[in-house]
């Protein structure tokens, strides 16, 4: 038997203590309890347990109960506390006091939401306090003989109420120090959820949340920092609000810490912050004068506490040592979140795991949009499609969706399309003000790259940039990386830049704002219209040193010097189509990047003398072109790009510069001949693909920067005739049936052979030889009928996509078990029968079988548990009879699913946001299947077969916006789950009065359906959601609905047809919207 506890027994040291801020009351917990029983024994460790984790509690003194009424301040801790236990104890009911007491937390408890009454029924029956049996009717015996019998009355019923109540009953075999931690536990959830951090919108944030508490990773030991990182506007803050709240019960003290960077911009910031940490932490006010008391209190008092500390909003100001001082004397229980636009701030701590903050899906975009745009006002006619057009506008960002849809609340239907007019013409003010915080923060040469990527290279490979941005000092390496940091760019997986599309419009409007008037005399003109009308009308200024113009719808429009006779400033200059002519000696004089694409024209006398990239591409431009000798001038001479220059009949001499980094020959239809290549000792990328060029003159060995190789579709040979090729090589590129000596290629990362109509003879060592090799691709190589099982077998471990497309007599694939590491693999247009160790390949994502008619086989698919992308174009899916779970998600592609038939033991189908699928077969012969999941297929016009699913339990296919009708379903018997939600041209769910073990029906913004049959036969109905139902007026039977907790109703003007009934429902939640 466990001992009674002693008032000397307790230790004040819960498993999950609180944190609190710091109440605005005086009290948030009353205890009542009669002091002979208790005092000494479970009401003072009770009270000991909370007040060490500073809930601040009234204990009840004796002193406040004499004469005949109760003390005001006893009344004033009763009201002004949220959390009322009161000991009922044997005696309890023998003083006056307590039964007064408890007649008030009652009487409260009905007045003020949120307040709750936690009994502890001590050594008594909870059925004697409710009936007042036992020692409490012998106590109201002698009470009856004092008090009249308003006041008895009035205490049985609060003794009857609270005596129902769910509360701890101690007994002499109960442990009461686990009951108190018990009720400690009970009451630090209660005061938490009241204390939560107010978070802003919270649609689609759940599995951002999930993520965030994986890195967090509470179970286990050792000091972690998580940093949250994005634009301004993303949600940052949000998540860590939402975090905050759903981890803080795990700690000791928390403590959330906002607008850090705004702080430290004031000169006490940091003792500011020191004080906010100690006073939440502590729980008292305790204010330090200067930074060394802080740390020195933070280090004494705080760091032994298990703690939880967000810092919202950080930027490069803050350092946490100069805060908080040591990280490690924290406890190794402890965790800190940081959220920040700047990545590199995160950089001071060892380990730090990092979540980026990601744009809201379309989904999300929308329902967010239309949570500020309509509020609880029914959404307007017609406003649907100007949704999805705004949302486009907002790119995900909740910030931008936030101010948008504030914009239009309550606003007349015409005014949304002005404002959406006006958002696609003007920049959106509200949002670049705070995105504009991270522009501001850069040095002036990061200004200069960012504005640059705005206006042009969004979507551009990084590496021509990076040439002129070094030439210009812009110092591109670290700028760029640091533009990375603060979340203002991303460079995707093909070196190309990426731009949110308001932190683009912000670049641009600082651009527009340099002279509103003028354009002409801002830093970069990207408008086509600006570009033209300057050159036209002979304005111009120095101030420009980016210029973009396309004349290609002009015709023969040719451009001369004295159209740049004022553009002296220019460093970037895009010319597509027309011409220029003349004599270009003295104009651009600091001209780096010089771009003519598809011009007939092109001066032969310009200078050169600081060029560091030349594209002519599709240019008239021709072998005597006495540019060339100007060419010569430039001694920073990197990039020549020529590619689709059919007027060459041999390669330029560019032996002169021994600076050129890249040459790009590609589609040099009639250049043949040699390519001198001696001199390119810094020689990265060599593209010769589709010319005739059969011959490089020098030892390509000796061309050791080299990095990329492409000679596919070309008739050079002598690459598989040198001994050797450069060892710097990470991609080849080739067309010889024959492979050129790869031994030490041992960086080589991708290998392809494309129309190798004879091959390609690929060696059976070639893991040995390429053991870095990532991506193998073997396209249009015809005479191809199997590729060798030891060549299989010996592809290296680090191979992670494989590519075979267009060997249209390739029938065999070896097993394919070897390759573990496989993330990608794409069969296109070959004629295998099957597809061995398919289930083995467990890290695919991506899988693309398109145009293989005679497969007959995909055993293991269901095994592809991290499979993203589905591609199954023209396959038929007969040769899988035991598939039990079919998914396929996203296939935006995907416009049939053929051999669904045949898959006889099909349990589960899920083809969700497949938008492009018009039709699905007939699913009649799946008579196993119980899930059947095809959301957000918005082609699909209809579901054949769906009404012999005699064992399907669950149906959702929300947002399938194409679907007029439905069978007669009522023969699914089984169905419990039926979501139909934003099917607006669904008119009628036939069957629904049949499904007796039907629990949830969610259908929301069916705005076509106009009635139901009777519901009353649904029994077993929890939740019914038919908000945005405009049409239907009727709902019969809902008043017999004994199950249900869930109901949504929206905009009703006919409710009263549902009868007296359903005003006697009990409900869990009810969404009532302009209910009349």
């Amino acid at each position: 038997m466990k001992r009674n506890l002693s008032s000397s027994d307790c230790v004040p040291s819960p498993k999950r203590p609180s944190l609190l801020p710091l109440p605005t009351g005086k009290h948030e917990v009353f205890l009542s309890f009669r002091g002979p029983d208790v005092r000494r024994t479970f009401a003072d460790c009770l009270y000991k347990f909370l007040d060490h984790s500073k809930i601040r509690t009234f204990l009840d003194d004796e002193e406040l109960r004499k004469g005949e009424k109760i003390a005001p301040s006893l009344v004033e801790a009763i009201h002004e506390s949220k959390v009322y236990i009161p000991i009922l104890s044997q005696d309890y009911a023998s003083s006056k006091w307590c039964l007064e007491e408890l007649s008030l937390m009652v009487k409260s408890l009905n007045q003020n939401q949120g307040h709750i009454l936690l009994p502890i029924f001590y050594f008594v029956e909870p059925r004697d306090v409710r009936r007042q049996e036992g020692s409490y009717s012998e106590a109201f015996r002698r009470h009856s003989q004092e008090y009249d019998a308003e006041t008895i009355t009035e205490w049985k019923e609060a003794l009857q109420v609270v005596g129902e109540m769910k509360g701890w009953h101690v007994t002499e075999s109960d442990g009461q120090g686990d009951v108190i931690e018990k009720v400690f536990s009970e009451v630090w959830s209660h005061l938490m959820a009241n204390y939560a951090i107010v978070t802003d919108e919270l649609i689609g944030i759940d599995s951002h949340v999930k993520e965030v508490l994986d890195l967090l990773d509470l179970d286990s030991k050792g000091l972690k920092v998580v940093g949250i990182h994005g634009i301004g506007g993303i949600g940052k803050t949000t998540l860590s609000k939402a975090v905050y709240n759903e981890v803080s019960s795990w700690f000791d003290r928390c403590c959330f810490l906002e607008d850090v960077r705004e702080t430290l911009l004031k000169a006490d910031g940091v003792v500011t912050l020191q004080n906010k940490v100690i006073s939440n932490i502590l729980r008292h006010d305790n204010h330090v004068k200067d930074v060394s008391e802080g740390i020195h209190l933070i280090k004494d008092k705080v760091c032994k506490y298990k703690v939880l500390i967000v810092l919202d909003d950080v930027d490069r100001r803050f350092e946490f040592d100069k805060v908080f001082g040591k990280l490690q004397d924290f406890s190794i229980e402890s965790r800190f979140i940081l959220t920040t636009r700047d990545k590199r701030v995160l950089e001071f701590f060892e380990e730090c795991r990092l979540f980026e903050a990601k744009e809201m899906s379309d989904i999300d975009s929308c329902q967010l949009l239309r949570k500020h745009a309509f509020q609880m006002d029914d959404p307007q006619e017609g406003s649907d499609t100007l949704c999805e057009e705004f949302v486009k506008l907002a790119a995900g960002l909740p910030l931008a969706l936030k101010v948008i849809g504030s914009l239009l609340f309550r606003k007349d239907i015409r005014i949304w399309e002005e404002k959406l007019e006006e958002l696609k013409e003007s920049p959106f003010t509200g949002v670049h003000e705070i995105l504009k915080i991270s522009y501001n923060d850069l040095t002036p040469t990061e200004k200069e790259i960012f504005l640059d990527i705005a206006c042009f290279f969004i979507g551009e490979t990084k590496e021509c940039p990076f040439y002129m941005w070094n030439e210009c000092k812009f110092y591109p390496e670290s700028g760029i990386s640091n533009l990375i940091l603060k979340s203002l760019i991303k460079i995707n997986k093909r070196s190309e830049f990426w731009m949110h599309d308001h932190i683009r419009d912000l670049g641009r409007a600082i651009v527009y704002e340099e002279n509103i008037r003028q354009p002409w005399k801002r830093s970069r003109i990207w408008s086509n219209e600006d570009a033209l009308d300057m050159l036209e009308n002979g304005k111009g200024s120095a101030a420009v040193q980016v210029l973009r113009i396309n004349m290609e719808d002009r015709g023969n429009l040719e451009l001369t010097e004295k159209d740049f006779n004022k553009l002296s400033g220019i460093r970037f200059l895009d010319v597509w189509g027309g011409g220029l002519t003349g004599d270009f000696s003295k104009m651009l004089p600091n001209i780096q990047w010089l771009q003519l694409g598809s011009c007939h024209s092109i001066p032969t006398d310009i200078n050169l003398k600081k060029l560091v990239i030349l594209s002519l591409e599709h240019s008239n431009v021709w072998d005597y072109w006495r540019g060339w000798k100007r060419i010569k001038e430039s001694k920073k001479l990197k990039v020549v790009n020529l590619r689709w220059c059919d007027d060459l009949v041999k390669a330029p001499d560019l032996s002169f510069s021994g600076s050129l980094e890249v040459i790009n020959l590609d589609v040099c239809c009639d250049m043949g001949g040699e390519l001198h290549i001696s001199n390119f000792k810094k020689l990265k990328l060599l593209r010769l693909s589709g010319s005739k060029i059969t011959e490089l003159k020098g030892d390509i060995q000796m061309l050791q920067d080299l990095k990329e190789i492409d000679a596919s579709r070309s008739k050079v040979s002598c690459l598989v005739e040198v001994p050797a090729l450069p060892t710097s090589l990470k991609q080849l590129t080739l067309s010889s049936p024959r492979v050129p000596n790869l031994l030490e290629l041992k960086d080589l990362e991708v290998l392809c052979f494309q129309n190798c109509y004879n091959g390609p003879q690929i060696p059976g060592d070639i893991g040995l030889q390429l053991p870095k090799l990532k991506k193998l691709n073997v396209d249009s190589c015809g005479a191809l009928e199997t590729l060798l099982l030891e060549v299989v077998s010996a592809l290296p471990s680090s191979l992670n996509s494989l590519v075979v497309r267009s060997c249209q007599k390739l029938e065999r694939l070896p097993n394919l078990a070897n390759l573990s590491n496989l993330t990608e693999l794409r069969l296109v247009l070959v004629v295998v029968h099957e597809i061995s160790g398919l289930g083995e390949l467990r890290m695919l994502e991506t899988l693309e079988i398109s145009r293989a008619p005679h497969l007959e086989n995909l055993d293991g698919l269901e095994n592809l548990v991290l499979l993203q992308r589905l591609t199954l174009d023209r396959c038929d899916l007969c040769g899988l009879p035991n598939l039990i779970d079919l998914d396929i998600r996203e296939c935006t592609e995907l416009t049939d699913v053929m051999g669904l038939r045949r898959l006889e033991s099909l349990r589960r189908l899920n083809l969700t946001d497949c938008a492009s699928i018009v039709r699905l077969p007939n699913l009649s012969d799946l008579k196993n299947l119980k899930v059947l999941n095809i959301g957000g297929c918005k082609q699909l016009t209809e579901i054949r077969g769906l009404e012999s699913l005699e064992t399907l339990q669950a149906l959702a296919m929300s947002n399938c916006k194409s679907i007029n009708k439905l069978p007669d379903l009522s023969c699914l018997e089984y169905l419990r789950y039926l979501d139909v939600r934003e099917c607006t041209q669904l008119t009628e769910v036939m069957g629904v009065e049949s499904w007796e073990s039907l629990e949830l029906l969610a259908m929301s913004n069916c705005k076509s359906i106009s009635n139901f049959s009777d519901l009353s036969g649904l029994k077993n109905l929890k939740h019914l959601d038919i908000r945005g139902c405009s049409q239907l007026t009727e709902i019969i039977g809902l008043h017999k609905f004994k199950s249900l907790q869930v109901l949504g109703l929206h905009n009703y003007t006919a409710v009263s047809i549902l009868g007296d009934p359903f005003r006697d429902l009990h409900w869990k939640y009810l969404a009532l919207a302009t209910l009349k």
